[in-house]
């Protein structure tokens, strides 16, 4: 009996044990199974993640390999003449869209966005509080807007006549010389007669918009868009003709009076979409998109109403309370010091919103509403470290510009020589902000040409090896300080004019500033 019990006992414990270890196999068979399971799923997030990255890097490398094709090209596949590399590439059009747009499907880039929207608001209510407090009420004023692009009809019938001029006056006249220069006889050529008409059609272009801005005394604003718009389409007017000429005179005609396969002149149909496409480069043909979407050419219309009420804001917490009274009250050169210091944040938001609004919204609605693919107005200018990318990047549309018609040419003209046309560039690239400046202001400060034309170039050689990131640091400094300039001396000399008594009563009164001579100012030093 006690040798069954025994052998039950034993037969317990055994079973116990066997239970004990099944389930100590079965816990490590789920920990296995768990752990390559763990194993799993980390894996296959790690390859959704980094397709994801992929993916995303992908997009932003071709924009940049894309933008860079032509740079690439001047660098590396020069065309060899008479042993010498004397051909810089042509400007190439390809399918992409806008950096911006790219990076702002980011949510990190995103983020900055709203925070830039966060802060329009706020200013927005910050103007609301501080009428409220100071005047027990809220007002919606506007005038200092309604002043700057006042007189809008004047500025839309000078724009209407300036296109027309081209439309019914350069493009007709190059049409019949183009299709009919081997048969006019015209003093010594029919080519110099064309020259000598073209060169008075630009100068009438360049003299009658100024003469109706002096005249009609067109506020500041809408005068820069005048003279904008009035650049702007003598560089499509050189562009054309610029790109055309050597086509008409290699045009031929056979004896028997038939014109060969190609057309000396480009039809009116390719004139007329040159001359609203985004872009300052005359081609026959521009890649195109499929279609319009018109909600996203509405949105980036409002964005640039949106940065337009935020300039304001700008102008209206930060510069005007600082300088409306300039000539009426005391103001040392420690004021102006602290003047400048104050305006650089400021002056710098202008400048980011005034890129973002122009290069970025006008310019990709104007693109969607025409179907233009090629979207690269600018590059990652931001990222540069040294002044010569950065001027290069800023603005591509301009720069395409002086690189093709101006940099190109003196480049053949002085055998390959590269400081002579870099720097007449500069000097004219200056030399037309400050003449807008200029005459949008009426008076002559050339504080930008100073600063564009002197430091600038300057910067461009002292950074020109710069690689390291401090190099970028030094750039956004230079760029506070001078946007800070620009902004405390420009309005300074605005209201100057506006407060203080004319000792100079002549045309030297435009060439001097008044900001020197103001009683106030002076009597403190």
């Amino acid at each position: 009996m006690m040798a069954n019990d025994n052998k039950s006992n034993s037969n317990g414990i055994l079973y116990m044990k066997n239970t004990s270890l099944m389930k100590q196999l079965n816990i490590e068979r789920v920990r296995e199974d768990t752990q390559k399971l763990r194993a799993a799923f980390i894996e296959n997030v790690d390859q959704q993640l980094a397709g994801l990255m992929d993916d995303a890097i992908s997009k932003l490398g071709d924009q940049i390999e894309l933008s860079s094709d032509y740079d690439n090209l001047n660098k590396k596949n020069l065309k060899n003449v008479d042993g010498k590399n004397n051909e810089l590439p042509d400007k190439i059009f390809v399918q992409r869209d806008s950096l911006l747009t790219e990076l702002l499907k980011i949510n990190h880039i995103q983020t900055i966005y709203n925070i830039f929207v966060a802060v329009l608001m706020l200013l927005f209510l910050n103007t609301i509080l501080y009428d409220f407090v100071d005047s027990g009420k809220i007002n919606f004023d506007f005038d200092m807007m309604t002043y700057a692009f006042g007189k809008g009809q004047t500025v839309l019938t000078v724009w209407v006549l300036m296109k027309l001029s081209l439309i019914a006056v350069l493009f007709p006249t190059f049409h019949f010389w183009a299709h009919y220069r081997s048969h006019l006889k015209c003093l010594y050529s029919p080519d110099l007669c064309f020259l000598t008409l073209y060169i008075i059609f630009i100068c009438g272009l360049m003299v009658l918009p100024v003469r109706v801005i002096i005249h009609e005394e067109i506020p500041p604003a809408s005068a820069v868009i005048i003279l904008s718009e009035q650049v702007r389409l003598i560089m499509k007017a050189h562009a054309f003709v610029r790109e055309n000429v050597p086509r008409a005179i290699k045009f031929k005609f056979h004896q028997d009076g038939d014109k060969s396969l190609d057309s000396p002149c480009p039809d009116f149909g390719k004139f007329l979409y040159f001359l609203f496409v985004p872009t300052l480069i005359y081609r026959d043909n521009y890649p195109r998109t499929s279609s319009v979407c018109w909600k996203y050419v509405a949105v980036n219309f409002i964005q640039v109403l949106a940065c337009l009420f935020y300039i304001y804001y700008i102008f209206q917490r930060f510069c005007v309370p600082i300088f409306r009274r300039f000539g009426h009250e005391r103001f040392t050169p420690k004021g102006l010091l602290l003047s400048v210091f104050g305006c650089m944040m400021p002056g710098t938001l202008v400048l980011l919103i005034t890129f973002f609004a122009l290069l970025h919204s006008w310019m990709n609605a104007f693109a969607e509403m025409l179907r233009f693919a090629d979207r690269m107005f600018y590059k990652d200018w931001w990222n540069s470290t040294s002044f010569s990318n950065y001027y290069r990047t800023w603005n591509v549309v301009v720069h395409d510009w002086l690189y093709t018609y101006i940099y190109k040419d003196l480049y053949k003209l002085t055998g390959s020589k590269k400081m002579g046309p870099m720097f007449i560039v500069f000097i004219l690239s200056a030399f037309v902000h400050e003449y807008i400046l200029t005459f949008a202001f009426r008076f002559f400060y050339p504080v930008l040409l100073l600063l564009f034309g002197g430091f600038g170039v300057l910067f461009v050689f002292l950074t020109n090896k710069g690689k390291a990131r401090s190099w970028n640091v030094f750039m956004w400094t230079a760029l506070f300080m001078g946007t800070g300039l620009l902004m405390s001396l420009y309005s300074m000399e605005w209201y100057a004019r506006s407060n203080c008594p004319v000792k100079i009563n002549s045309f030297v009164d435009y060439l001097i500033p008044r900001s020197w001579t103001c009683d106030a100012f002076t009597r403190d030093n």
